[in-house]
């Protein structure tokens, strides 16, 4: 491979100034919407069709950083006027035939405008398998991909101290924390990705991005290894580890943005074991991973069994994969296609991996940790698409359980509730008959949870608007529906708890 980009200050500048029209709003007009959506599924064709037809400098960025086709020398010069062709080639982001006006120039590096809610900068990695048309390389620097984006959906965004991100890659995570951090520290096991994160914090510094006026501490090392004097300093830690499960066997590639270098799931459990101590009384973790599925024994049960006893632990299962479905991602992902030898070669040592060990399935999903003197688990499974950004969740959610482990049931009566905004109730019923067969109360936010609700609860529910306490809205409910209140209040009262939990219903 290639030698990773760098950049001098005064390049940085000129690059920064030049690729400041190259925004994901602009890429997805110039494409439009049928384009854009096949090239987010990694289907060029729909696009180069439509650059084909629609020059311009913007279109010579698209063609040559995102689907790794060549432009001329001119096309560069015009598309990159402060930089230039020479410039480029200079700070190893392409290779030139030559000098003259018609020479093809070639992609040396993925580079690609990102944006997440209000931010925006722009990312290098290397090439991917949509450019190269070959499987990776084991050194290979991934860009932002599925896992990366849900990630940054799911940690926290409060103003903190001191941030780490355990295996940065190309720098994505340490870029969102730096928007909220004082100070960001990054580690990675490859040093190539360091060098993509070095190139990225100075590109975006120059275009007054998340990292102007301050530097990355980069630090070069196995997941926590870099870290052996910085127990309970950081406020916040996110990490997108190589958590995948990968057969130790001859012949299965290995690759550093994803292999973790230990058998079966190890990788995630010594890092959920280890990471709280980084962490200062209050501090959050935001981890995702893999965990394996074992015959007879609940993941939760698995999961738990590594989870420090100084942390409150929310768990959130997201998927599960059975072992082929398993072995065919990762399979492709290092860029083997079905029907070839080698994608065959590579299911099987994974399928033979997973039956040696007795693993049935292997479930992704996303681990918060909060350092606490009052330490609880919550462990569960959440499945299908979720809206927004899940930080705010993630809080509300460990303040919430935190609250509620400390109110007994007479202080939970006492308390004023109040539905949360996002909450509507719905009642199904066959046509004619004058009550609901069901009732639901839909969450359109957080979780999205559909809860079943009975008259009484959706009752009470109905008159949490923050003016009577739970234990008089209780008394009331009694007197309508005749039932003994003492019986209400009990059956009521658990129910009441997991709806704070989950955020329907809030403190006033």
């Amino acid at each position: 491979m290639t030698a990773p980009p760098r950049l001098d200050v005064a390049t940085a500048r000129d690059l920064a100034a030049d690729l400041a029209p190259f925004t994901v709003e602009a890429v997805d007009a110039l494409l439009g919407p049928v384009a854009a959506a096949a090239l987010h599924r990694e289907q060029p064709t729909a696009a180069r069709r439509v650059l084909a037809t629609r020059p311009s400098p913007l279109a010579t960025l698209v063609r040559l950083f995102v689907l790794g086709d060549t432009a001329t020398v001119a096309e560069l010069d015009a598309a990159l006027p402060l930089t230039g062709s020479a410039g480029a080639q200079g700070c190893g982001l392409v290779a030139a035939a030559g000098s003259a006006p018609d020479d093809a120039v070639r992609p040396l590096v993925d580079l690609r405008p990102y944006a997440a809610d209000d931010a925006a900068w722009w990312l290098a990695s290397d090439l991917s398998e949509l450019a190269t048309g070959g499987p990776l390389q084991p050194d290979h620097v991934l860009g932002v991909g599925g896992a990366s984006a849900t990630l940054a959906q799911w940690t926290p965004r409060q103003p903190v101290g001191r941030a780490l991100d355990v295996g940065t890659g190309c720098g994505v995570q340490a870029f969102h924390a730096a928007r909220h951090a004082s100070s960001v520290v990054a580690t990675d096991v490859s040093a190539r990705a360091l060098a993509f994160a070095t190139f990225n914090a100075a590109l975006n510094a120059a275009a007054d991005g998340p990292f102007a006026g301050r530097s990355l501490d980069l630090r070069h090392g196995s997941l926590l290894e870099p870290l052996a004097a910085d127990a309970g300093t950081f406020d916040l830690v996110v990490s997108n580890p190589p958590f995948v499960i990968t057969p130790r066997v001859e012949g299965v590639p290995v690759f550093e943005y994803r292999d973790g270098g230990l058998a079966g799931d190890a990788v995630v459990q010594r890092l959920v074991s280890d990471v709280g101590a980084l962490l200062r009384d209050g501090g959050v973790a935001q981890l995702l991973g893999n965990w394996e599925h074992h015959a007879g024994v609940p993941w939760q049960e698995r999961v738990a069994g590594c989870l420090p006893d100084d942390v409150q632990a929310w768990v959130v299962q997201r998927e599960v994969q059975d072992p082929a479905q398993y072995a065919e991602t990762w399979a492709r992902d290092g860029g083997h296609h079905p029907g070839t030898p080698a994608y065959d070669a590579l299911v099987a040592a994974w399928l033979e991996d997973f039956e040696q060990r007795g693993v049935e399935a292997v479930g992704f999903g996303v681990v918060t940790l909060r350092r606490s003197p009052a330490p609880w688990q919550r462990l569960e499974e959440v499945h299908g698409p979720l809206r927004g950004p899940m930080g705010p969740v993630v809080s509300a959610v460990l303040d919430a359980e935190t609250w509620l482990r400390a109110t007994p049931d007479d202080a939970l009566l006492a308390e004023r509730l109040v539905v949360a905004p996002d909450v509507t109730e719905e009642r199904h019923g066959r046509p004619g008959e004058p009550d609901p067969t069901v009732i639901l109360l839909r969450q359109g936010g957080g979780l999205q949870r559909a809860v079943r609700a009975d008259t009484a609860l959706a009752g009470l529910v109905g008159a949490c608007d923050g003016e009577l306490a739970v234990g008089q809205i209780v008394g009331v409910l009694a007197v309508l529906l005749d039932e003994p209140e003492a019986e209400l209040r009990g059956r009521l009262l658990a129910d009441v708890r997991h709806l704070v939990a989950d955020g329907l219903l809030t403190r006033s």
